[in-house]
Formats: structure tokens, sequence, C-alpha cells
């Protein structure tokens, strides 16, 4: 091999490690899903108590989920009868519909996943002002999907096959964008985006990876990265520069980015 080309495999080589490095610390508590949105951290255990990130503690929050979010939607959740639920005054109400995942990541809009793989969203307007009474005018996209997650520019899913979808052109009040999907290359078992489009998901073998070159003019992204991360995974959020992981375990990590691996 020329001295020349190698020297370029050796650089291009440590330039790839460097660009993965995170610096990750073991947090006290044990969740099975964790969300991160808009300066908060919610997450519930393996018994669906709900727990939320003050300073360097977990505080219990009244109620019972199997799976929050949080965002600029606000707090929300699903139970194990998948019932659905929105933190108003401190105190959760019911609104109308099942879903078994939801997310709040949306610009003032949310999404989720029902029981049978029925994905739906709903307008910023009917979100943010919802009554436990009122009839709420969900929006039925096409497909299936088992995890939905949506942030600023665009909406990402997996179905049950891990295969990865992005729904482009989301908007407050046009929540089902172009209502087209485009696939990715990949294959992850769930996936997060962040308040500030960020991507980052979680495979089957409970490698983490992260969509690099996500942008509102191409919310496709160009590569997925993966992330050197201990243990095996099976959740992440990621906001403010804090990427927080659920090991298979159930053990927390927070990793922060350090400046090699921060997106240019």
């Amino acid at each position: 091999m020329p001295a020349i080309m190698k020297a370029s495999l050796i650089f291009l080589a440590l330039s790839v490690a460097s660009s993965l490095a995170l610096d990750c610390t073991i947090i006290d508590g044990s969740l099975k899903q964790i969300d991160a949105g808009a300066g908060q951290v919610f997450g519930v255990n393996s018994g669906n108590s709900i727990f939320v990130r003050y300073g360097n503690n977990w505080v219990k929050v009244p109620g019972a989920l199997k799976h929050v979010s949080v965002g600029p939607s606000g707090v929300w959740g699903v139970n194990g009868n998948n019932y659905i639920y929105k933190m108003v005054g401190g105190n959760w109400q019911q609104t109308q519909g099942l879903l078994k995942q939801i997310d709040a990541g949306g610009d003032e809009f949310i999404a989720g996943v029902n029981m049978n793989g029925n994905t739906y969203c709903l307008n910023r307007d009917p979100t943010m002002t919802v009554h436990s009474t009122d009839p709420i005018p969900w929006n039925l996209l096409p497909g299936a999907l088992k995890y939905y997650s949506c942030g600023p520019y665009s909406c990402w899913g997996v179905n049950s096959a891990d295969q990865i979808y992005v729904m482009k052109g989301v908007t407050p009040s046009s929540c089902m964008g172009s209502n087209t999907w485009q696939n990715i290359p990949g294959a992850l078992s769930m996936i997060e985006v962040s308040t500030d489009g960020s991507v980052y998901g979680v495979n089957a073998a409970g490698n983490v990876y992260r969509r690099d070159g996500t942008t509102a003019s191409n919310p496709a992204g160009t590569v997925w990265i993966q992330l050197n991360i201990s243990g095996k995974s099976k959740h992440v959020s990621y906001d403010l520069g804090v990427l927080w992981v659920i090991r298979q375990d159930n053990s927390i990590q927070a990793c922060h980015q350090t400046p090699q691996n921060k997106k240019k």
C-alpha cells in the first residue's frame, strides 16, 4: 500500500474515532424509559412509577405510566391501559384516545402509536388547549409503526421490522407533513428526535446511533454514526447537550458530547 494512502487511511480512522467520543456517567436510579426535552427529564421505572429529574435527584411524580414524554407540547404519558394523560397544573388529566407510546417533542404538537401500530398526530391548537371532555381531532397517518417521535421539522418512526422512516414537512398546524414516508437505510428498534432536531436511536443489538446531517433543509440527514457507549442500551433521549441512555438492565447513563463529537 502506498505510504500516502496508508497515512490517509490512518488519519481517517483517527478522525472517525474521535468523532464518536462520549463522556458517560452512571446516574442513580433505575428506569425502563426516559425522555428529555425543553430542559426537563422524565422517566418511568419497571413498576410504572414516574420520576422527574431535579438537579442531581429523581423526584417521584404521582400517578402510574408506562411511557412518558416531555417537550414543547408539555408533559404527556400513557398508562398500562393505553389511556392518554396530559399534565395540567401539576395533575394528570385524561384525554380521549388510546396510545401505547406518545411523543411531545414536536413544535407544540403531539404524536404517537396505538396498540395496532396505527400512527396519529394532533395539531398544535388542540394539543395546547385540550380538556378531558373535548373530542380529539386525531390525524391518522398512513402505514404502521411501533415507535414514533417528532422534532421541530420532521418526525421519525420505526416499524415492527425495525425499518426506519422519516416524515418531512411537519409544522404545528400540519403535523401530518407531506403524508409520505421516506425510508432511511438502517435498522433500529426505537428512535427519538430531540427538541433541536437531532435524531438518535437504538438497534436490536443494543447499539446506539446518531443521525448526522439533519437540518431543516435536509431533515433526512446523511449518515448514521455509531456511538461508543458501554453496555447494551434499550432507550435514549437527547436534550441540551446530554444524551440520556437506559441500558438493558434499566441502569441510567448521562453522556455528554466531547468537543470532538459535537456536530459542526
